[in-house]
C-alpha cells in the first residue's frame, strides 16, 4: 500500500524493545487509509498487541519502547505525544481484555471517555445518546455496574467509552477474544457500521482471521514480530498460505501433523 495523502496513520520500520534487552517487533511498518478497516493479524505472541501499545504510546507502562522507526498521524509524527495527547487528536485505543472500571454504572463507563474534551454537558449528552443508538442493550443496563455486565457487553462499554472521545481512529485490540460466535459477529458489524456511517478508521488486531478478513479492507500479518505477508482482505483471504495456517484449511488433503510442520518449515515468507 503506497504512502498517500489517504493515509491517516503510517507507521514506518519501527523496533520494539523491552526491558532494553528484548527485541519485540522488528522493523515493523504498516498504513492505515483514512475511512478503512484495516486488520493486523497473527497467532497469540506474533506482536500484535505490542504494535498497537507503540502505536498509542503506552509501551513506558510495560517497560518497553519504541527504539527505532517513526509513527505519523496525519502526516506528523505523533511517537514523542503522551496517551492523552493522542486522545485529543483523535487516536483512541480499546485495549484487549474489554478493560471497564468494574465499580462504575455503564453510563459512568461511557462518560469516561468524554474526560479530554471541552464542549459542554448538553454536546457530550448528545454523544452519549447516540452511542446508545449503536449499543442499545447499553442503554437498558445504563445504571447498572459495569462488573455485572456480560463479557459482550463490556466490550460494547469498552467500544462505546472510545466513541465518547470522537475518535478518527480507534486501535481495536482482540475485540473477539473469550466472545462467543455470535456477539463476535454483533462486535464486528457495528465496527462495520461505524465505519460507514461515522467514517470511523478502525485498526484491529485480531487473532480470529476468517472474521477480521471478513470486514477488513487491508491486512498485515505477522510472525515473531515482523510482517511477513500484507495485501487486500479478499487476496489475503483466498491465499493457500493463509488458508493453510490462519484459516485452518486448505486446498488439497488434510495434512498430517508431521507434514505440517515440514509446510511451516518452507513457507516462503521464511525462506
Amino acid at each position: 500500500m503506497s504512502v498517500t495523502d489517504n493515509i491517516i496513520l503510517n507507521v514506518r520500520n519501527i523496533e520494539v524493545i523491552y526491558n532494553h534487552v528484548i527485541l519485540v517487533l522488528k522493523g515493523v511498518s504498516l498504513s492505515v487509509p483514512k475511512g478503512g478497516i484495516v486488520a493486523l493479524l497473527g497467532a497469540n505472541g506474533a506482536g500484535k498487541t505490542t504494535t498497537i501499545k507503540a502505536i498509542s504510546n503506552i509501551l513506558g507502562t510495560e517497560r518497553g519502547e519504541v527504539s527505532k522507526g517513526t509513527i505519523e498521524y496525519k502526516n506528523e509524527r505523533v511517537d514523542q505525544l503522551s496517551p492523552t495527547e493522542l486522545v485529543q487528536r483523535g487516536v483512541v485505543q480499546v485495549m484487549e481484555g474489554r478493560h471497564c472500571f468494574e465499580h462504575l454504572t455503564v453510563e459512568e463507563n461511557l462518560l469516561t471517555g468524554a474526560y479530554t474534551r471541552k464542549e459542554g454537558r448538553s454536546v457530550i449528552d448528545a454523544d452519549l445518546e447516540k452511542v446508545y443508538r449503536y449499543f442499545p442493550r447499553l442503554k437498558l443496563r445504563r445504571k447498572s455496574q459495569a462488573g455485572y455486565t456480560s463479557g459482550g457487553e463490556q466490550q460494547m462499554i469498552a467500544i462505546g467509552r472510545a466513541l465518547m472521545a470522537r475518535p478518527n481512529l480507534i486501535l481495536l485490540d482482540e475485540p473477539s477474544m473469550g466472545l462467543a460466535p455470535q456477539l463476535v459477529d454483533e462486535i464486528f458489524e457495528i465496527v462495520a457500521t461505524l465505519n460507514r456511517d461515522e467514517g470511523v478508521t478502525f485498526l484491529l488486531a485480531e487473532q480470529n482471521t476468517t472474521v477480521a478478513l471478513r470486514y477488513a479492507t487491508y491486512g498485515y500479518i505477522l510472525e515473531n514480530g515482523r510482517v511477513v505477508m500484507d495485501g487486500e482482505a479478499k487476496e489475503l483471504s483466498e491465499n493457500e498460505d493463509v488458508k493453510e495456517f490462519y484459516l485452518g484449511m486448505s486446498g488439497g488433503n488434510r495434512k498430517s501433523f508431521r507434514d505440517v510442520k515440514h509446510y511451516r518449515r518452507r513457507k516462503r515468507w521464511l525462506a
